[in-house]
């Protein structure tokens, strides 16, 4: 393995979302990730579409193989008595143990803190349960949308006076909640070159939830208002998205003055005016709806690629709303080299996204997502020493399963 994490090597308990993307992204960087599944109670996702037409099965989830690449897949059984010892001797050869279980499930199979730290002095050990390891509601279960609920996001997403929209699963699961994972984990690291001592990290994820939204939480805090705005922001107007005559839509967002007067200019030159110059902020503020009619007006005239293009050149902060095969295309992000494809036995050619950062190091070469327990004897044999008779017992015992 090459890249600023090489030589560091996790025992990855994480499924679904939140905690396998903090472990994707040391896999990227460079560390070797030991992930545990078992067929016995696979990971969710491998059963979660999309699937690729005419695939099925434990291998055939792009959702799945879009969080797992950089990973070797031991298959374990947890249920089996004889597996809490071979789980304990691999968290004795590792730097990190990762989970993102609900309190109890890794102390229910002997591999609590404590536990691992009796074998491994220096461990870094990151647990993520929803709202904490105890408390009145550290025994509540839930993922993405119900943290996002329950964390004031949905509250504060949609347009004010309607039904919140909500924001899927990508806040939290896809960025804070495994941003706060990666950046505690590699911080213990540091720590851990500098003094030689390991940490356990437990990291609520309804917590890093409602660190998203700190100004409103301190807003409502001091008794003022808060709900949904939609795309306004104080003192910005226009600002909000704009269908065009492609049925496509632009977002355009005027934070200046002069950004407003050159916005106004290009409009004029299509014949829209606006009546009333509305020069300073203020003014376009008291009269916010009024300016997005004219602006949705004559934004509807025009395709998506011509207002995109005027804008541009008169620099009136503006983009596209893309679609997913926009994203797929667009060529600052193959600049940065973000997507990457693979092939997959199963799934076949699959793009694949990377780090939204790139070390200095540069983009390290990415692996294919493991099939599950693809790994198995690998690891048993090189990392565990494990002979292959007592493998195909423990294979036969469905330990190793």
């Amino acid at each position: 393995m090459s890249g600023p994490l090489a030589g560091i090597r996790v025992l990855d308990f994480c499924w679904i979302g939140a905690g396998a993307l903090v472990t994707k992204a040391m896999g990227e960087a460079g560390a070797e990730i030991i992930r545990v599944e078992s067929r016995s109670h696979p990971d969710n996702l491998r059963l979660t579409p999309p699937f690729r037409p005419g695939t099925e099965g434990l291998e055939a989830s792009g959702y799945f193989a879009s969080r797992n690449p950089d990973k070797k897949s031991f298959a374990l059984n947890m249920s089996k008595p004889e597996a809490r010892e071979i789980a304990l001797e691999l968290a004795s050869n590792v730097d990190a143990v990762t989970s993102n279980f609900r309190p109890g499930i890794m102390e229910k199979w002997g591999l609590s803190y404590p536990e691992i730290k009796a074998v491994n002095e220096d461990v870094i050990y990151l647990v993520m349960p929803m709202q904490g390891n105890d408390g009145p509601h550290s025994s509540f279960i839930g993922f993405g949308s119900t943290i996002a609920a329950l964390g004031g996001l949905v509250s504060l997403s949609g347009e004010p006076g309607r039904t919140p929209v909500g924001t899927g699963t990508h806040y939290p699961d896809h960025v804070p909640n495994p941003g706060h994972g990666l950046v505690a984990v590699l911080a213990a690291l540091f720590q851990r070159a500098k003094t030689g001592k390991g940490q356990a990290i437990e990291l609520s994820q309804f917590e890093s939830t409602v660190n998203v939204i700190g100004s409103a939480i301190l807003a409502g805090s001091a008794g003022f208002s808060v709900e949904a705005v939609g795309n306004r922001k104080p003192g910005v107007v226009p600002r909000g998205t704009f269908r065009t005559s492609d049925d496509r839509w632009v977002a355009i967002s005027c934070s200046r003055d002069e950004h407003w007067l050159r916005l106004q200019e290009e409009m004029a030159s299509d014949g829209v005016d606006s009546q009333n110059p509305m020069t300073t902020s203020s003014e376009r503020e008291a009269r916010r709806d009024e300016v997005n009619e004219v602006v949705a007006k004559w934004v509807a005239g025009l395709s998506s690629e011509i207002v995109a293009h005027r804008l541009a050149r008169v620099g009136v902060p503006s983009g596209l709303v893309n679609t997913s095969a926009d994203v797929l295309e667009d060529p600052r992000l193959a600049e940065r080299e973000f997507w990457h494809t693979i092939e997959h036995p199963v799934i076949g050619e699959l793009p694949m996204f990377r780090l939204p950062f790139v070390t200095a190091a540069g983009r390290t070469s990415m692996t294919r997502p493991p099939l599950l327990g693809e790994h198995t004897w690998e690891i048993a044999s090189e990392v565990l020493g494990m002979s292959s008779e007592e493998y195909d017992r423990l294979t036969t015992a469905e330990v190793l399963y």
